[in-house]
């Protein structure tokens, strides 16, 4: 049946609908890349400012902290003293105590910090445990250990002959505890790790405890060295260990580019393009330099290498080379700061280890009851 034709106004209708403009599509709203992400470069850029900040400032207290080291102990020296021993040195008692005394024990807490600091660090990076570091995970004790092999039955009491020594025992607790710790499946467990490495060091500390009580002349100077101890440290010492512990640190710096693909876990650090084990490789080499330099000369000093890099981290996030220059900075402040306290909170002294224990066990108990333990 046809249709019947239209009327005007109907027709009139149809042809302004088919004719009308068509409205234009409404875009979608993009919203703004927020502050600090990779897209927006002002927020990058303040972030690192803040970070060079933060280093400016941790070095000017670290400065304050070598014044304090150079000044303060038994007999207080001002300031003014301390910077004319080096700039106008006289012959005064005051400048003596500094220079033949204080200087070197100074000089030690500084290599000694970076080292245990930046090892910690390193350990932290490469196993992805935030609970690690050389003493939890027996790398000192098992450096300690060598070190009253190389003397009680070797005969060898110069820093020179055992810290040779201190090398090789660094290096196979940590290729032990590694071992332990993964099961021999190269997969690594944080928990496995840790109890391994307080088992290892536990064993290794009761056995060289009991050769010294062997021969108990033979480690009498050793006794506060143990404990770890920045006393009667000489410019000897701080140039036997010192180019140890600067290769350590070269070797750290070659091996830092690869730190955070390798925090990301092996499979997604390979799909990067990242070398896993060369990153690993390296980084145990610097920890063995490290660990085992800091540890023959000034004995086997905890917690510096764990509470340090979760300072940095917290401070200045998770970039390892951020870390790792923070680091540098804030693990000589504890050891020098606490060598210090050591020498005023007593009639005689608190070594250096005791007063990190005292500060580091509480931190760790913190971390351990923390939820949510700072990512690596």
């Amino acid at each position: 049946m046809p249709s019947s034709p239209l009327s005007f106004p109907e027709w009139f209708s149809v042809v302004s609908q088919v004719t009308a403009p068509v409205p234009p599509r409404a875009q979608p709203h993009t919203a703004a890349p927020p502050a600090g992400s990779a897209s927006d470069p002002s927020g990058v850029v303040r972030k690192s400012g803040w970070r060079v900040l933060f280093l400016l400032l941790a070095a000017a207290v670290l400065l304050g902290a070598v014044l304090l080291s150079l000044g303060v102990g038994a007999k207080f020296i001002p300031a003014g003293t301390v910077l004319q021993a080096f700039l106008d040195p006289r012959d005064t008692a005051d400048h003596a105590i500094i220079l033949q005394n204080r200087l070197p024990r100074t000089l030690m807490g500084l290599g000694v910090g970076v080292a245990l600091g930046v090892a910690g660090a390193l350990i932290q990076a490469l196993t992805r445990n935030p609970l690690a570091d050389p003493g939890i995970l027996g790398v000192n004790a098992g450096a300690s250990f060598a070190i009253v092999v190389a003397i009680g039955v070797f005969g060898i009491a110069s820093l020179s002959g055992y810290i040779w020594f201190a090398f090789a025992g660094a290096i196979l607790t940590t290729a032990a505890v590694y071992l332990i710790g993964t099961s021999g499946r190269n997969v690594v467990n944080p928990i496995r790790l840790t109890l391994a490495g307080v088992a290892l060091g536990a064993v290794l500390t009761g056995i060289g405890s009991g050769l010294t009580l062997l021969n108990p002349k033979a480690f009498d100077h050793l006794r506060s060295w143990s404990i770890g101890s920045l006393d009667s440290r000489s410019m000897d010492a701080v140039a036997t260990v010192a180019p140890f512990m600067g290769i350590g640190l070269l070797v750290a710096l070659f091996c830092v580019r690869g730190l955070n693909a390798v925090a990301l876990g092996d499979d997604l650090a390979t799909s990067l393009g990242a070398n896993v084990n060369r990153a690993r490789i390296l980084g145990i080499a610097a920890i063995t330099l490290l660990s085992g330099a800091a540890t023959a000369g000034a004995g086997a000093i905890g917690f510096v290498g764990l509470m340090i890099p979760h300072v940095a981290r917290w401070i200045v996030g998770p970039d390892q080379r951020w870390i790792l220059a923070s680091t540098v900075l804030l693990s000589p402040i504890l050891v020098l700061v606490a060598d210090v306290v050591g020498r005023i909170a007593a009639p005689g002294e608190l070594q250096v280890g005791v007063v990190t224990a005292f500060i580091g066990a509480p931190v760790l108990i913190a971390l351990a009851r923390r939820r949510k333990v700072s990512g690596l």
